[in-house]
């Protein structure tokens, strides 16, 4: 029997492009929806908010294999809801801007199904915003008009008020109109509009691709041909459209157009690409590793049971500390069983995913390798007689445990967690590599590196533009034994270390 109290569909505005700017109802609804219905336009990043176990829906609406008419999506929603399911219908940018959002609620409506609708960033503001435009402004502009580029092809004539807009005197902001882009001008110079007024044109706006395109008004369409400008696109026509270069903020981020390929495993790609779409770079990414835990082996069933032995307890990356407090809390446990211990990380990203399981470091070394977390703590404390847990990848070196062990430490070196080579189709990278496209290849860990240069041709980065991210000095070691050069080394070897390090590098040039 359908559960009708729970059936309800939300129309989610996803923002314009970037998956941070959807709004923090939008976002809640995600992590709660049992079906997710989304559209072209709105960023597949986004379903990193939705539960796993959320069935997954795309309903691209372009022409073609596998596009979804508007009927179709209607029927789809009148199904999941009448399931008892809640649906988050996820539409790009807000739902009631040339979104066809009335379609959509009338269907529901006329069924009984609850809705809300969950309003978003509109291409229009954000755009102007990601571009420095003014849309409004007391001296030039105190009035703006947002219109549809592309009518509905049954329409026998159109509906757009052409002599009005070409003597409208604030900002016009076209929608979906890339393809129209000549007709439009066309229209507003033959309806009077002055050739020469200041017209732009913002494509994949809030990406890191954005492009601008400006020009007079009888000039835009040759000059966007010439460009190649493609949509998603919102034209700017009026004064607002010339703006003032110094309020485009978005697009002289220190990693502007940069194309940067990240090489960790999945969850660290996505960390480490949003750190770098934060500086305004492009980040492809790339998973050459997967980190799978080693908690349910024997080893460290064994460790868990006596840790409360232990005078220190040392964690070399974040990924020990997930995994090590993910398989305390399936056992039921907390941080209650390092009882008395003392603890340490190697550096700031894993004292800080300390942090979030209510465990502050007791000492954090200055300089984050493993040889010198154990060289400074010696310095720093007597390790005679001491019991150290070690709690790491099964591929970690063995400096550290050997120079505790010579300051007559009892050292327990446990493996948590493994490192294992992904292998996958590399064929899209390596034409990117050497078409000249890829600015720089990072690399956070030795085996990146192996699993990477096992599946793409050293010679082929060696002969390449792209420049090549080390995050210390072993990942370097590890590059510079299968005879390649290493452009930057991160003088602090944490992800934020390495991305100064190209920053400072790129400003040199």
């Amino acid at each position: 029997m359908t559960n009708q109290t729970k059936a309800r569909v939300y129309l989610v505005g996803a923002g314009p492009g970037d998956a941070d700017l959807i709004t923090v109802r939008g976002a809640e609804l995600l992590r709660t929806a049992d079906c997710v219905i989304y559209d072209k336009l709105a960023n597949p990043a986004l379903l990193k908010f939705a539960s796993p176990d959320a069935e997954i829906i795309h309903v691209p609406k372009r022409i073609g294999p596998g596009s979804a008419t508007q009927d179709e999506i209607n029927r789809l929603l009148l199904e999941k809801a009448s399931a008892g399911k809640t649906v988050v219908r996820l539409k790009g940018g807000d739902p009631c801007i040339f979104g066809r959002a009335a379609e959509e609620l009338a269907v529901l409506a006329e069924a009984g199904i609850d809705f809300e609708i969950v309003p978003g960033v509109t291409a229009a503001t954000a755009a102007a915003a990601s571009t420095g435009i003014i849309l409004t402004d007391r001296d030039y502009s105190s009035q703006v008009v947002f219109v549809t580029g592309r009518e509905a092809d049954d329409k026998t004539e159109s509906k757009i008020d052409w002599p009005s807009l070409a003597k409208f005197t604030g900002a016009i902001v076209f929608y979906m109109g890339v393809g129209n882009l000549e007709l439009i001008t066309d229209n507003l110079i033959e309806n009077g509009a002055d050739p020469d007024t200041p017209a732009a044109v913002i494509a994949d706006a809030t990406f890191p691709t954005q492009k601008v395109t400006k020009a007079p008004l009888a000039r835009i369409a040759e000059q966007c041909r010439r460009q190649g400008v493609q949509p998603p696109a919102i034209i700017v026509i009026g004064t607002a459209a010339q703006s003032d270069t110094r309020f485009n903020w978005f697009m002289t981020r220190p990693f502007f157009g940069k194309n940067i390929v990240v090489t960790r495993d999945a969850r660290g790609n996505a960390e480490f690409a949003a750190m770098i779409m934060r500086r305004g770079g492009n980040p492809i990414q790339f998973a050459t590793i997967e980190i799978r835990s080693l908690t349910d082996s024997t080893a460290f069933i064994e460790t868990l049971s006596k840790i409360t032995q232990y005078d220190w307890v040392v964690f070399t990356s974040a990924n020990g500390v997930r995994i090590f407090f993910a398989a305390l809390a399936s056992l039921h446990k907390d941080s209650r069983v390092f009882a008395s211990a003392k603890v340490a990380a190697i550096g700031p990203a894993t004292a800080e995913k300390l942090r979030e399981f209510g465990i502050n470091a007791d000492f954090v070394p200055n300089v984050f390798t493993g040889s010198q977390l154990a060289l400074q703590l010696m310095a720093s404390t007597s390790l005679r007689n001491k019991k150290v847990l070690l709690l790491r990848s099964d591929a970690a070196s063995k400096e550290a445990p050997d120079l505790l062990a010579q300051a007559r430490a009892a050292v327990d070196d446990v493996p948590i967690y493994a490192t294992v080579p992904l292998r996958g189709d590399s064929e899209q990278l390596q034409r990117d590599i050497a078409a000249g496209s890829i600015d720089w290849l990072t690399f956070a860990s030795p085996s990146a590196v192996r699993s990477f240069f096992d599946r793409i041709s050293p010679d082929s980065v060696n002969s390449s533009r792209a420049k090549l991210a080390s995050i210390g000095p072993v990942t370097s070691a590890e590059l510079k034994g299968l005879g390649l050069r290493v452009d930057v080394e991160a003088a602090e070897h944490t992800l934020d270390g390495l991305l100064a390090a190209i920053q400072k590098h790129t400003k040199s040039l």
